[in-house]
């Protein structure tokens, strides 16, 4: 283990710390706007979030990256209890059982699970040294993902677990997975999505796939979210209708707007100016953290920075794609953006292992 000294300091992105910063500050407005006339107070509680997110991700900063990586078997194990005593004790809340309470906060273990699937991960690639991945080693990969895969899924949290996907697809790439692997991957997910179709989804989740296709067909059920999120955005026009002044969030057509459906607000308030600002933002923001694989040191530093980097623009993709109608609405938040604390301790954690990497670039030879 490493402590943080003045030259490790010098070598911090500050560019990359500012972006994360303003984009959450941009989220805390939006959540603002969207949720002022609710109970609770997000953005007061998002702006704690952001405050213990800030903390967690300096004592991230200060550990080295490769003491994390060492310890990741441990937290797998804590991650994988964890995961399992909620699927026993916690309450089930809008139809899934994903929160543990610790003493004023929530805290959702699936997304914690994610940062700790990126360093097992680099731990299982960092030292392979052959071209491709052989089958056994790409089994035993899959099932160290599949435990918290299905323990997430059997929540149901589909969303969630659809994140890991960047995760996993991101190492097999790296570590060289064949042609023929991925021709066996692609054909066995079929066989899943057709018998997962037929005997595990249930039929609220069924509704978003073919709302997806037509969600006209379902205008006050399943497509009601997609339909008021185009009409939100769509709305917004050029410049947008106003800070506070959006008729479908401050009026509560748009379900889940400060949560999953953030982006329709700023469409829709800010408009084409203000969504292409946003997704400005996200792109020096993303841009930023791929091209910071570059400053690696080692195997393990790649794969931290490629997979957290990969995570992170998975989830802004699908969320985009999500709300305006061209991706089943799964509960993907936007990163940095969305009200959520675990989400968005998740982001600053990944963010923070890059950082990590990145200004240790010389301290690991």
């Amino acid at each position: 283990m490493m402590m943080i000294d003045r030259r490790l300091v010098q070598e911090i992105d500050w560019i990359l710390l500012g972006l994360i910063l303003l984009q959450s500050l941009v989220g805390v407005f939006f959540i603002f706007s969207s949720s002022h006339v609710l109970p609770g107070a997000y953005h007061v509680r998002q702006l704690a979030w952001i405050g213990v997110s800030l903390l967690v991700m300096l004592l991230v900063l200060v550990i080295d990256y490769k003491f994390f990586v060492s310890l990741s078997p441990y937290f797998y194990g804590l991650m994988v209890a964890l995961l399992a005593a909620t699927l026993v004790f916690a309450k089930l809340v809008a139809g899934t059982k994903s929160w543990i309470t610790l003493g004023l906060m929530q805290l959702q273990p699936s997304e914690l699970m994610k940062i700790v699937m990126i360093l097992v991960f680099a731990r299982l690639f960092a030292d392979y040294k052959r071209s491709y991945l052989t089958t056994q080693v790409t089994l035993g990969a899959l099932l160290v993902a599949g435990v918290p895969l299905l323990l997430i899924i059997a929540q149901p949290d589909l969303g969630t677990a659809m994140t890991f996907l960047a995760v996993i697809g991101g190492s097999f790439i790296l570590a060289g997975l064949r042609r023929k692997a991925i021709v066996l991957f692609v054909l066995a997910a079929l066989i899943v999505g057709v018998g997962g179709w037929t005997v595990a989804l249930k039929d609220y989740q069924k509704k978003r796939v073919t709302t997806l296709i037509n969600p006209a067909g379902d205008p006050r059920g399943s497509g009601y979210q997609v339909i008021q999120s185009k009409i939100a955005i769509g709305s917004g026009g050029f410049a947008g209708k106003g800070f506070l002044k959006g008729s479908q969030s401050q009026l509560r057509f748009l379900p889940a707007r400060h949560t999953d459906f953030i982006f329709s607000v700023i469409g829709e308030e800010t408009g084409f100016v203000g969504v292409f600002i946003v997704v400005l933002l996200y792109f020096a923001l993303l841009a930023r953290m791929f091209l910071s694989v570059n400053k690696a040191r080692d195997r393990a530093g790649i794969y931290i920075i490629f997979t957290a980097s990969l995570l992170l623009s998975f989830q802004f993709l699908v969320n985009i794609l999500m709300i305006i109608g061209l991706f089943p609405v799964v509960g993907i938040t936007l990163p940095f953006l969305s009200y959520g604390g675990s989400s968005l301790l998740a982001s600053y954690v990944a963010c923070g292992l890059v950082l990590n990497v990145k200004m240790r670039r010389f301290a690991n030879v």
